[in-house]
C-alpha cells in the first residue's frame, strides 16, 4: 500500500524522502535497491525495503524507550515510515566493537580484534570523494556541524550502542560495527535520524561459527554470498522476538 504523500523531496540509494501533510514531517519510503562500493555494485532485492523499515522501526521504539530522540514518528505502511523532518547533518557516524572491513584494509589490526572502548569513526558523507575519512580537526574546518552538536553526536552513538549491543546478544547476534546519521529540526533539536537495520550494521549469528555462513548483513551483499534476503529475514524474526509490533501513524 502507498500511503498519501505530497512531492519528493530527495531520493537515495535505498530511500525515497516526500513531502506529508504534516509541515514538520515526512514520508520514507524504503526501497529495494541494493548498492555497494559507492554504487559501483547494484541490484535489486525483493523484499528488501519492507525488511529495513521493519527493522528500522522496532530498533527506533527500542532506542526512544531509552531515551535516545529519534526522527522516527510511526509506519504508515509495510515500506514506509513517518519521520520528523530534519536538515541531516553530512556525516556518517560509526561505532566499531570489532575490527572488521576498512579498519583492517587501512591499519595492521586484525579481523576480528575486540575494540574497547569501541571506536568513533566520522566520515564526510560526500559520494564524489568517497565518503573520507574525518579528522575532529576537518570536521571543525568544513565547518558542518557544530562543536556542541559534535559532542553530543558521540554521547548518542555510544548510547546507542550500549543499548543495542545487549539486545542484539539476547537474541543472539553480534553487532559489530553501525553507521548512524542525524539531524536538527528546525527548532535546533538533534536526532538519530536516517534507519538502523542490516544495510546499516554489521551482525554475526552467534549460532554459527563460519566466518561466512554468521554474516546477517549487507557484507552478505558485498562478497556475493547469497542468501541476502534470508539473513535479512533472520534479524527482523529475532527482533520482532523482543519487539513485536510497531507503532502505526495510520
Amino acid at each position: 500500500m502507498t500511503p498519501d504523500h505530497g512531492p519528493l523531496l530527495y531520493e537515495g540509494k535505498a530511500k525515497r524522502v516526500f513531502a506529508s501533510a504534516e509541515a514538520d514531517q515526512v514520508l520514507v519510503e524504503f526501497k529495494n535497491d541494493a548498492t555497494a562500493f559507492n554504487a559501483q555494485k547494484k541490484a535489486q532485492l525483493v523484499d528488501k525495503g519492507r525488511l529495513n523499515c521493519q527493522i528500522s522501526a522496532r530498533l527506533f521504539e527500542l532506542l526512544e524507550q531509552h531515551n535516545v530522540p529519534t526522527h522516527y514518528c510511526g509506519l504508515v505502511a509495510d515500506t514506509w515510515m513517518q519521520v520528523q523532518r530534519v536538515e541531516i547533518i553530512p556525516l556518517e557516524v560509526v561505532l566499531r566493537n570489532v575490527a572488521t572491513g576498512s579498519l583492517c584494509r587501512q591499519t595492521p589490526i586484525a579481523e576480528g580484534t575486540a575494540l574497547d572502548p569501541a571506536l568513533f569513526d566520522l566520515y564526510y558523507k560526500d559520494d564524489a570523494l568517497g565518503d573520507p575519512l574525518l579528522t575532529e580537526a576537518r570536521v571543525q574546518l568544513l565547518g558542518v556541524v557544530k562543536a556542541d552538536h559534535l559532542s553530543a553526536i558521540e554521547q548518542l552513538a555510544r548510547r546507542v550502542n550500549e543499548i543495542l549491543c545487549p539486545f542484539f546478544n539476547a537474541i543472539d547476534l553480534q553487532l559489530i560495527d553501525f553507521k548512524l546519521e542525524f539531524g536538527v529540526t528546525s527548532g535546533g533539536e538533534l536526532l538519530l535520524a536516517d534507519e538502523i537495520s542490516p544495510d546499516t550494521c554489521r551482525l554475526w549469528d552467534r549460532r554459527r561459527t563460519d566466518a561466512n555462513d554468521r554474516i546477517l548483513d549487507k557484507d552478505r551483499f558485498r562478497k556475493d554470498l547469497g542468501g541476502v534476503m534470508e539473513a535479512y529475514g533472520e534479524v527482523l524474526k529475532r527482533v520482532q522476538s523482543q519487539c513485536p509490533i510497531p507503532r502505526n501513524c495510520l
